[in-house]
């Protein structure tokens, strides 16, 4: 049961994150986000979600699970940054 609400907590996060950039596009010109950003962001989030929660299940190991959430959080930012700003230049870059 337990198992079931951390799932749900990381799925109502990632939704939570969606929402910010929604927000802000109704009070600034600053922020425009296309369907293809939030489909993108979407992804992005609850995969980054699930595994994680894929790690927390079946990794015993405390230090190892520790390395591999470390290791998850560090791909996801550089991915992000890179679709955000491009910072390795890659053909996926958003700018």
């Amino acid at each position: 049961m337990t198992q079931n609400k951390r799932l749900a907590g990381i799925i109502f996060t990632a939704a939570l994150l969606l929402l910010v950039p929604l927000v802000a596009m109704q009070f600034t010109a600053e922020v425009k986000w296309s369907f293809s950003d939030f489909l993108v962001a979407g992804f992005l989030l609850f995969g980054t979600g699930l595994l994680l929660e894929l790690i927390l299940r079946k990794v015993r190991a405390t230090s190892h699970r520790l390395l591999l959430c470390v290791v998850l959080f560090i791909v996801v930012a550089l991915v992000w940054a890179e679709l955000a700003v491009g910072i390795f230049g890659t053909p996926l870059a958003g700018s």
